[in-house]
């Protein structure tokens, strides 16, 4: 059986931070589900703080740096996402959504994609739902029922006393993992040839954002 590939994008801004425990938490768990099923799975785990620059200059020009290529083509040729932001004014951080824009916008059509959020209260919860998960309809990917949202009163000492976050992250994860079992695999690429995932007609320009035609 063809291993799958879980692409893990964390948005978190701060070293360490809680969006990439959440990240890791998520990950571990998906990896767990899928292997109850039989499935072999591997996690590449972008870190878009290390890209900040990146991705600010290919907004600006048009052109991806090659850490930044990379990174992208590890998202758009993964059998799954999990995307994990902390919310900042009751929505996604500035560098997550800075960095699906840079991606062409069918780049994720039919891809499986768990999300994840944290923020320093649970009254932000409804972000996954309001703000989060319409971004991912817009670019056609498969989003799970289930947004695993995290706040600071779940890392503390009385974390599982009511709706435990380790509940959420394995029911998130395993609706993940029916999803990656659903769908084919994707077929092995090499990951810097950004020509595997152009469409007839397109530009590296326009899958890094479609600004090439500004």
């Amino acid at each position: 059986m063809t291993a799958r590939r879980i692409a893990v994008v964390s948005a978190g801004l701060s070293n360490p931070s809680s969006t990439r425990m959440l990240a890791d938490r998520m990950a571990a768990a998906t990896l767990a589900a899928l292997a109850e099923r039989g499935i072999e799975a591997s996690v590449d785990t972008i870190e878009l703080r290390d890209l900040a620059h990146e991705i600010t200059d290919n907004l600006l020009t048009g052109f991806a740096p090659p850490a930044l290529e990379r990174a992208v083509n590890a998202v758009v040729s993964a059998d799954a996402v999990i995307a994990v932001t902390p919310i900042f004014s009751t929505s996604y951080s500035g560098l997550f959504k800075s960095f699906i824009d840079v991606l062409d916008p069918d780049a994720l059509t039919g891809t499986p994609v768990l999300i994840g959020a944290n923020a320093g209260t649970a009254r932000h919860s409804l972000a996954i739902d309001y703000a989060i998960r319409p971004l991912f309809a817009y670019l056609h990917a498969e989003a799970v029922s289930t947004g695993v949202f995290a706040a600071s009163s779940d890392w503390g000492s009385h974390a599982d006393d009511v709706a435990p976050l380790s509940a959420r992250v394995e029911r998130g994860a395993k609706e993940l993992a029916e999803a990656v079992a659903r769908r084919e695999p994707v077929t092995a690429v090499d990951p810097f040839d950004p020509a595997q995932y152009l469409g007839e007609g397109r530009s590296f320009g326009h899958l890094l954002g479609g600004l090439a035609g500004e």
